[in-house]
């Protein structure tokens, strides 16, 4: 598969993970840091389905699905291994969910930083517990695997070596079949009388807790629905992958999607969906920075379309290759349109990556070993020009602009002095 190909499957994964886990750190208020150890759960789980369902009842772990599953396949549109493949994705959502029904229930009396603790601790006991297992069966040994029963086949997935050599179910449609599914499960739930019981959690507990907001019981329904999306990410990839180490799926990978939902901003999905696609497409172009100013000028020039203040840039001529854009905005015009920051901080970036791209051409720097080090840099300054997140608690759609509604001192009150 293409490498086009693979930075769209992966962000429609983070997609996932990113608004999953909006509904537990964003929109109750609380912090978890063990969404790599629910992936893990849900990735496992639909591996040893796919796996060893695959070797019960056909003989073999090979592919198995219509078109849907792969471009190249012929006939059906979905086949037998496809519907072992949805079946497996459910089944990693519930084993998901029932984890983060075990550890919720519990702990969500918990908040801060002491939830924070104990879910990076149930997430790194899933690692250890996996990474003991036993070996994976091989693939011909499928009389093996029908006459060992199913709970026992559930302690061979691979140990320290990982889940390998699974056939891959996740394409593109799949993939962004869940990721929509997640978002207007989370935007239905957010405009629903839960997600305002919610966001009255977020915003004081103690508050909504004398309104008769039963608290522990809208914390642990959070967690689980967080859980069971996070589940089905885990179950996609690892059939797009074909293998899954729990390694891979450490408090690093939960580092990582908080990143994304506190980078789009505490509560807002589309933020996070955002968030999502810059922090998987990011390091992917550092590897070889393209030409992006265009990028940067267009944002910048529909920034100062949509706040209607004044901007003065000047074109110069660069040593390293044509024309290098430099950009003077003066502070009135910063200051008028700080309104849209989000647009700003992303124009802002891009620019910076131009800049950076250009500096190491004409110094002859070979930018893709550092990466990571401009990666966290753009970071680290977007979370220190907006603290909040790119969109806070709001939406994208808050920011466009609204017809106003005619008041008393509009034309119908004039008309009728």
């Amino acid at each position: 598969m293409g490498g086009f190909a693979t930075v769209l499957l992966v962000i429609g994964i983070n997609i996932v993970l990113a608004v999953s886990l909006t509904v537990v750190n964003g929109f109750t208020g609380q912090f978890s840091m063990g969404h790599g150890g629910f992936m893990a759960v849900g990735g496992y789980v639909a591996a040893m389905i796919v796996y060893y369902g695959s070797l019960r009842l056909w003989g073999s772990a090979n592919f198995a699905g219509g078109f849907l599953s792969s471009a190249s396949g012929d006939g059906a549109w979905l086949a037998g291994g496809d519907v072992l493949f949805v079946v497996a994705c459910l089944a990693a959502g519930l084993a998901a969910a029932g984890a983060g029904y075990l550890v919720g229930l519990p702990s969500l009396r918990l908040k801060g930083d002491y939830l924070a603790i104990v879910t990076l601790g149930f997430g790194e006991i899933v690692r250890v517990v996996l990474q003991g297992t036993a070996p994976q069966i091989a693939r011909s040994k499928a009389d093996v695997v029908r006459e060992t029963p199913v709970w026992k086949l559930a302690t061979h997935l691979g140990g320290a070596q990982g889940f390998n050599l699974l056939p891959t179910y996740a394409t593109l449609f799949w993939i962004y079949f869940a990721a929509v599914l997640t978002l207007i499960v989370v935007y239905r739930l957010k405009m629903s009388s839960s997600g305002r019981a919610f966001l009255s959690i977020r915003e004081d507990e103690i508050a909504s807790q004398a309104m008769g907001v039963n608290v522990t019981k809208y914390k642990v329904r959070a967690f689980v629905l967080s859980s069971f999306f996070a589940g089905v990410a885990g179950g996609l990839y690892a059939m797009y992958l074909g293998a899954i180490n729990a390694t891979d799926l450490g408090f690093q990978r939960s580092f990582e999607v908080i990143i994304m939902v506190v980078l789009g901003g505490m509560g807002s999905i589309s933020g996070a969906t955002l968030a999502a696609i810059l922090l998987s497409i990011l390091p992917e172009v550092l590897r070889a920075p393209p030409p992006v100013w265009p990028a940067g000028l267009a944002l910048l020039v529909v920034m100062v379309i949509i706040q209607k203040v004044g901007i003065s840039f000047g074109l110069t001529r660069g040593p390293a290759d044509g024309i290098v854009l430099n950009i003077a905005i003066s502070m009135r015009s910063l200051r008028r349109s700080w309104k849209f920051k989000p647009l700003v901080i992303v124009a802002g970036v891009t620019m910076a990556l131009e800049t950076a791209r250009l500096v190491c051409l004409q110094q002859q720097i070979d930018i893709a070993q550092y990466r990571m080090v401009l990666y966290a840099l753009m970071l680290i300054i977007m979370m220190i020009v907006r603290p909040e997140g790119l969109f806070g608690v709001r939406e994208f759609w808050d920011y466009l602009p609204r017809r106003r509604a005619h008041s008393p001192s509009g034309p119908v009150a004039e008309a009728s002095a």
